[in-house]
This record gives C-alpha cells, sequence and structure tokens, in this order.
C-alpha cells in the first residue's frame, strides 16, 4: 500500500518559479508578472495511475503550449530530452523548439497520446522532432538513444536527463528490493549510462542538465530511496561538471519544487493534499512547469559560459538550494 502524510510533510515539499520573457506573438505573460497571481492556486488532479497522461488535466497543465515565448536563444542546437511528453520535460522540449533547436524526446510506449502532442507543438516552430520511446532501465537501450538521436538530428548537444520514478512509502520494511532498483536505475544507473555515452559525442559547448529535486537536500520519510537518487544526481552534476568542464562540455542540475505533473497524480497525491501544502507555500500555490522552463534554457545556451557542476533551485523560496 501506498501511503503519504502529505500533511506533515508539507514544509519539505517545494515549488519552482521562474517566468518566461520574450515577444513572441503568442505571449500571454507580460513584461511584469505577480508570481502570486501568475496561475490559479487550486490544482484539480486527476485520479490516474502510473505513468498517467498529461491531456488527462482539466483544466490543463501549463507547460508553455499557450505561455512559453522564445527568442532564438538556441537556434541550431540539438537536444534529447528524456520525459519529454509531460510535465516539465514536455515544457523543456516547447521550450527548446520556440528557442531554435531540434528537439528528440524520450518516453514510455504508453504515454504515446502525450508524445503525439508534443510533436504537433515542436513542429509548428519549425523545427524537426523526434520521438524514440522506451525503457531507460535497459542499459543498452539508452547507450542506443543517445546514438540514434545525434544520427538523427545530425549532431547532440544538449542533453536533459529528466525522467523519474518515485513511490511514497513511510516505513521502510515494506520498501521492496523490486522498489529501490527501480528508483536508482531510472533515476540514476539511466542519467549515468545516457552521459557516458554521450560524453565522447558531444562537442565543446554542449550542456548536460540533470533533474534533480528539493528533496535532494530537505528530504522527508517517505522518501527514503528517491531523495537518495536525486542526492545522488547532484552529486554526478559536481562531479562530472569538474571531469568534463575541462572538454568544454558543462554538466549541472536543476531542483524543481512541487510542480504539476503526472510524477505526482500516478503516486497517490490528491486536490486535497495538494491544497494543503501550496496554503503553506510562499506563493499560496505550487509551480506549473512552463515556470521551470526558462531555468533550463538558461543552463543550456551558450552565454552561460559559467555554469558548471552547480545545482539550481527552483522552488519558489523554499531555500532548499
Amino acid at each position: 500500500m501506498k501511503l503519504f502524510a502529505f500533511s506533515f510533510v508539507s514544509a519539505h515539499l517545494f515549488v519552482g518559479l521562474v517566468s518566461a520573457s520574450s515577444n513572441h506573438s503568442s505571449s500571454n505573460v507580460p513584461s511584469l508578472v505577480d508570481p502570486r497571481t501568475r496561475y490559479q492556486h487550486r490544482v484539480i488532479l486527476p485520479d490516474q495511475g502510473f505513468p498517467g497522461l498529461h491531456q488527462n488535466w482539466n483544466p490543463p497543465i501549463d507547460s508553455g503550449e499557450k505561455s512559453y515565448v522564445g527568442t532564438g536563444r538556441l537556434k541550431g542546437r540539438k537536444a534529447l530530452i528524456t520525459g519529454g511528453d509531460s510535465g516539465i520535460g514536455r515544457a523543456v522540449a516547447i521550450a527548446y523548439a520556440r528557442e531554435g533547436a531540434d528537439v528528440t524526446i524520450n518516453y514510455l510506449p504508453e504515454e504515446q497520446p502525450d508524445a503525439d502532442e508534443v510533436k504537433t507543438l515542436v513542429e509548428a516552430e519549425g523545427v524537426r522532432y523526434f520521438a524514440m520511446p522506451g525503457d531507460l532501465r535497459n542499459e543498452t537501450f539508452c547507450t542506443s538513444l543517445v546514438h540514434q538521436a545525434r544520427e538523427a538530428m545530425g549532431g547532440l548537444d544538449i542533453l536533459v536527463s529528466n525522467a523519474g520514478y518515485f513511490v511514497q512509502n513511510l516505513n521502510i520494511s515494506t520498501i521492496t528490493t523490486e522498489q529501490i532498483l527501480q528508483t536508482f536505475e531510472v533515476n540514476v544507473f539511466a542519467s549515468f549510462y545516457l552521459v557516458r555515452a554521450a560524453a565522447p559525442l558531444l562537442p565543446p559547448g554542449s550542456s548536460i542538465i540533470f533533474t534533480s529535486s528539493g528533496m535532494a537536500r530537505r528530504p522527508h520519510g517517505a522518501a527514503v530511496d528517491y531523495a537518495a537518487t536525486k542526492a545522488a544526481l547532484i552529486s554526478m552534476a559536481q562531479t562530472l561538471g569538474l571531469q568534463l568542464g575541462p572538454q568544454g562540455i558543462r554538466v549541472n542540475a536543476i531542483a524543481p519544487g512541487l510542480t504539476a505533473t503526472n510524477f505526482l497524480t500516478s503516486h497517490g497525491l490528491t486536490t486535497e493534499n495538494a491544497d494543503t501544502i501550496a496554503a503553506q507555500l510562499p506563493l499560496g500555490r505550487i509551480a506549473q512547469p512552463a515556470e521551470l522552463a526558462p531555468i533550463y534554457v538558461m543552463i543550456a545556451e551558450g552565454s552561460s559560459s559559467q555554469s558548471i557542476a552547480s545545482a539550481y533551485g527552483v522552488n519558489g523560496g523554499n531555500l532548499s538550494f
């Protein structure tokens, strides 16, 4: 049985807030944004299992479909994004496309309906889109994914290891070996496999970004294995940043807070739980994926040449990073 004491751990959950800005005609975000009122405080979570679908949310999640605007900051770049069909990964894919990058996304086969939506959104920007579904727990697939993405796009210079897995459990006695293995395989081993395959192929100026979590530094008792994996990603970003920096390859991690994605619904969070948590956050609400996309753009672009071996918190004021 999955269990999570949302009321007492709410102080340890986080929101991410970064606002997009530019002059794209589809923008509905003015230049001066009050973060308290940019989105409604209440988020209605659908009742769905793992992995869930982005299109099941009503009202919809904002992954930047209409709100993100671009100015060509990644023109000509070529990005591979895992978990790119929904939530944060979807927001990154949309943002990268609107900044001018070709995009390849990875996702689970059962998430194909969401991936089809991303295809439409990305190709509408006049860049190339490639879909490569598959299970990141498979080492051979991870290696193949990197090589196939590079071949399809004619290069690779941005790798966003974003896909994640989390099963909540407050009792270590009932955490199975299978759960621990899957959590580490998806969150840590896959990132290692992807970077190991990509590093020899990436040209100087490339960027590798891990999606970590605020729980890497402020965990709670229901996330023993998950928090450990997210802390491992921070360490990997730091050590790989030092190792690959001399080759001109920058490695960093982003640590989002609590964000409206399928990641929540597939593990039992309810609308009422989210209300309780949101009420205790500085902005009175959890984050929308579109609010995280700008920092993924900033770290990937060439002007962020001193962003190496660092972890960036996007947590709405929780101060975990």
